[in-house]
């Protein structure tokens, strides 16, 4: 049976390059029938924290991804890696400098890896310097640590980023000191930023945390992710988890690095939340609004449903579509200034508003709809010899402080005859 596992340290967030790592090795033991294991590598016990922890649990339960089996812990092994370090010197194949116990690199050895994405990889044990197992604190070091792990863990493949190529030769050093069978390898190249420099927070956000908190939605993060090193044929580039299950091969991983597009990333998510069920969307929509500080007892269920439909098809995240729909909660929401000096700048403009305003008042509240509305607006227009866009664009800056949204004269109808009028009223005085 294919066992993999994921192996994040808590001393940070979850970086969107540990989390396509994790998503990869899931998929590979989802496809296969095999077992996804965590271990948790928190042998840093000075920067190891129980909130990097949680949240890390948190955010790969977020995107989909369930594990088998208790989580492993490295703080509680550390008597196995002693007892394992102990036997390798009896053994004579090691040595103590004080404390520490060292393993003896034999010289003149060539190690040959079958990558199961790169292919064969060759090292020289020359190039390897003698290795601690046990520091002088008593605390493993990381490439034995991890060997004593996997090997209990009974991994059959290490799939992991290109990052640690370099440690695999002394990891199967350790394997035959250990007298265990290696696994199989697989190293991901790394996600780089669209520069082609390594993913960092200069080219952005790079926790999966602020995905989140941005609106983002798991299932599109989780797509994009495994396009960035892997491709379901047929140029297709949105795919649910269940159906890149069926499909994910290891074997048809790219042996090249992937560059991170946000933009690319924000089209598949707005493909997603355009086809997302109403009710859930509904939920994290009024989530995204109680974080930009709107009262829970201002977001009406009815209107918020009504919204949703209007704005799903024209933004990309739940955030963009909360920042657009503020302005129907409260009052005091932001104003784009340049389009308030271009719109409601002119004499003409808020002479026409107020005309506007006028024939508004004269719609009976029941029939205040975007088909009268909008009859409303076109009559003045053709009265006037005016495009209705001269009306349109005052009469939006002047109900939502924006210049773009949904069609007007659906956001006139939500926001309502009461509320339509006295913010432009308020406008052209």
């Amino acid at each position: 049976m294919i066992r993999v596992r994921f192996a994040p340290s808590p001393t940070g967030f979850l970086h969107l390059g540990s989390a396509r790592t994790a998503l990869f090795n899931w998929l590979y033991a989802r496809h296969t029938g095999g077992k996804f294991l965590l271990r948790i590598e928190d042998t840093d016990r000075v920067r190891s924290d129980k909130k990097f922890l949680d949240e890390i649990l948190s955010d790969l339960e977020w995107m989909g991804i369930d594990w088998d089996e208790e989580p492993v812990y490295q703080s509680r092994r550390f008597d196995a890696y002693r007892k394992a370090a102990e036997g390798i010197l009896e053994a004579g194949k090691a040595y103590k400098e004080g404390e520490a116990i060292i393993f003896k690199v034999e010289k003149g050895r060539i190690i040959e890896v079958d990558d199961v994405i790169h292919g064969k990889i060759i090292f020289n044990t020359d190039e390897i310097k003698d290795q601690v197992m046990i520091k002088s604190d008593g605390s493993p070091a990381y490439n034995f640590c991890c060997v004593v792990d996997d090997a209990d863990m009974e991994i059959t493949h290490i799939i992991r980023g290109d990052d640690h190529i370099s440690n695999t030769p002394k990891q199967v050093l350790f394997y035959e000191a250990l007298g265990k069978e290696p696994p199989e390898f697989g190293h991901i190249p790394l996600m780089m930023g669209k520069d082609g420099a390594k993913l960092s927070k200069r080219h952005g956000a790079v926790a999966v945390e602020d995905y989140k908190r941005e609106g983002f939605l798991p299932e599109a993060l989780a797509n994009y992710l495994i396009l960035l090193g892997w491709s379901p044929g047929e140029d297709r580039e949105v795919i649910p988890l269940k159906e890149a299950i069926e499909l994910f091969d290891i074997k048809d991983m790219r042996d090249v690095q992937s560059r991170f597009d946000a933009q690319k990333l924000r089209w598949i998510n707005g493909e997603y939340i355009a086809k997302k069920d109403a009710a859930e969307l509904e939920t994290l929509l009024k989530e995204q609004l109680l974080d930009l500080g709107i009262s829970e007892a201002n977001i009406d269920p009815e209107k918020l449903r009504k919204l949703l439909d209007l704005y799903r098809v024209r933004a990309k995240t739940m955030r963009d579509i909360a920042g657009l729909i503020d302005c129907f909660f409260k009052d005091d929401y932001s104003v784009d200034e340049k389009g308030k000096k271009k719109y409601l700048g002119s004499p003409e403009n808020r002479e026409n508003l107020r005309v506007f305003a006028e024939k508004l008042d004269g719609i009976p509240e029941g029939s205040f709809t975007a088909e009268n509305i909008e009859k409303t607006c076109r009559d003045i227009a053709e009265g006037k010899g005016l495009k209705a866009a001269k009306i349109i664009h005052p009469t939006r800056t002047a109900i939502s402080g924006k210049t773009e949204g949904a069609g007007l004269f659906e956001m006139m109808e939500v926001l309502g005859k009461e509320k339509v009028l006295e913010r432009i009223k308020k406008a052209i005085v």
